[in-house]
């Protein structure tokens, strides 16, 4: 059963009472601090910002596999060559403008008209945390880690630039200046290099970590940060607390926050309990019907942006019965999305209508049909050769109380044209082993690709070759088009195909599309500056308090 969490105030039964206070107390508890003094803790210094969030980043290495917490990480204590202007968005939100790039740690670029090469000029006068200057030594060395690592910045430059040879690629022209060379034409040229994933690093702070057996800092890495962005990590304790401290030397001047100290509290209402008591400024992941609860209480506020979320269930297209597209179609038909948005979301979350972000360019929704239609399911069931229906398994993380309650709904609803689901409650880490080896038939997944590009998007999940298209879709001329549109630069010509994607895919139904469930963010009510990017990850430079 799904698990509710009723706050009220302080009007409320003295059973609601004690249980707040219980929460309050165990909140207390995870800080190591009494009940009374934690509304100082957040509250008293106007330069310390105290977050809670689920979970502390799994390593601050922006080589290892990206998550949602360290992607916020990587955002704060890692500085990359370009990035987005921003502009006003939705809800008082500052979101990154995708048509005007600018430069960060480059503060000009050139890019050559046929799209294979762009050349780098670096800011004079740069310093990273520790005093360094940056070079091009930083840039390049930072690259041959990248390479040789064979991990992210590998991936980026072979699969997404087509990269093949490093040293044909990278070129240190001199001391401000690095060149990027591509075999080939990439539309992604320039927007690749906004990635979190593609930080520059502090080279002569990094080698004095360097061992004969970690030649390339990686031990050291994985806890601490050497970089020339806003912020530094000076305590990296998982599972309990990372403290970033401001870089007093930053090239676009020094944060206004000078300490960000992140929590981990794994309960949503702990730290919903946290952010009422004032023990916190902001808590991270809340779940909706908290948020809702938050939204009518004075000295709070809530943040709300749309964003690049799609959140689906994935059906493993190899296997029986998955493997025949009106099956899926059927399970589409089936889905009560606006019990969905109401009863779980709150009216936070909108309808996924495209395997593509509804905010990124050459987003169409013309090709979805899949409203609710038991009869159409039915039918879909029988033409398949399942009218008495089959039984399956769904799959979902432990500790999710929002995929919970979406398991259940679906359950229900699917069991209304004969299929009978059973779920399977799981830890992660189990659930991704068992859907990355293809032992689970369905199982929930939510995406957030960081690059505003169809083809890009596309090429990670529905790209038949793609190591990550867990769903094992596979369709020729699917693959082709995005295969094309990656080296394709004429943008109309890429829009035209990227739409012939999402046709082809919305008609195949290889996932059952549910929702884009936004990004929300509690704060205090004088917390300012909250600004969103496509990682979904908080820019603390951006964040003042008053």
């Amino acid at each position: 059963m799904s698990q509710t969490y009723d706050v009220k105030p302080a009007s409320a039964s003295p059973r609601a009472d004690s249980r707040q206070l219980a929460r309050l107390l165990a909140v207390a508890a995870a800080f190591g601090l009494s009940a009374l003094a934690m509304p100082a803790l957040a509250q008293n210094n106007t330069s310390v910002l105290v977050v809670a969030g689920p979970r502390t980043p799994e390593s601050l290495d922006q080589e290892y596999p990206p998550t949602e917490a360290s992607h916020e990480a990587r955002r704060n204590v890692f500085e990359r060559l370009l990035t987005y202007e921003m502009k006003s968005g939705e809800n008082g939100v500052t979101v990154e403008d995708f048509g005007k790039l600018k430069g960060a740690l480059a503060e000009s670029w050139e890019t050559s008209p046929d799209k294979t090469s762009i050349t780098f000029h670096l800011r004079s006068g740069v310093k990273s945390y520790a005093g360094n200057t940056l070079t091009a030594d930083d840039v390049m060395w930072t690259f041959q880690r990248g390479w040789n690592l064979k991990a992210t910045f590998r991936w980026y430059m072979t699969q997404v630039l087509k990269i093949s040879d490093f040293d044909a690629a990278f070129k240190k022209i001199d001391d401000h200046t690095v060149k990027v060379t591509l075999p080939g034409p990439s539309p992604l040229i320039e927007r690749i290099w906004v990635n979190n994933d593609l930080g520059i690093i502090d080279s002569v702070e990094i080698k004095k970590h360097i061992t004969s057996d970690d030649q390339w800092g990686s031990r050291w890495l994985a806890g601490h940060s050497a970089s020339f962005a806003p912020y530094q990590v000076t305590k990296y304790s998982p599972g309990q607390e990372v403290v970033y401290e401001s870089n007093k030397n930053y090239y676009r001047g020094a944060p206004k926050l000078t300490r960000i100290v992140f929590r981990e509290m794994p309960t949503s209402a702990n730290r919903l309990a946290a952010l009422q008591a004032g023990a916190v400024d902001v808590a991270e992941w809340l779940a909706p019907r908290e948020q809702a609860t938050l939204e009518k209480m004075p000295g709070v506020k809530v943040w709300k942006v749309y964003g690049n979320y799609i959140q689906r269930v994935e059906m493993n297209n190899s296997v029986a019965p998955f493997d025949n597209e009106k099956v899926r179609q059927a399970l589409n038909y089936a889905v009560p999305r606006e019990q969905i948005l109401k009863s779980v979301f709150y009216g936070t979350a909108r309808p996924t209508k495209s395997p593509v972000s509804e905010i990124y360019p050459a987003y169409t929704d013309q090709y979805f049909h899949y409203t609710e239609d038991l009869d159409r399911a039915r039918a879909l069931l029988k033409e398949a050769g399942f009218e008495k229906g089959f039984k399956t398994q769904l799959g979902y993380p432990t500790g999710d109380q929002t995929e919970e309650e979406l398991a259940i709904i679906l359950k229900t609803a699917f069991s209304k044209i004969g299929v009978d689901v059973e779920l399977q409650k799981l830890p992660a880490s189990t659930l991704v082993e068992r859907y990355s080896k293809g032992t689970m038939p369905m199982y929930f997944f939510r995406d957030m690709a960081i690059v505003p590009d169809a083809a890009y998007v596309t090429n990670l999940w529905l790209n038949s070759a793609s190591l990550i298209n867990y769903s094992h879709y596979k369709n020729a001329e699917v693959d082709k088009l995005i295969n094309d549109s990656l080296s394709m630069t004429d943008e109309a010509k890429r829009k035209v195909s990227m739409e012939r994607v999402q046709q082809l895919v919305m008609g195949e139904a290889p996932w059952v599309f549910l929702i884009n469930p936004g990004y929300q963010l509690a704060t205090r009510a004088n917390i300012k500056g909250y600004s969103w990017n496509t990682t979904n990850g908080n820019t603390w430079y951006d964040f003042s308090k008053n």
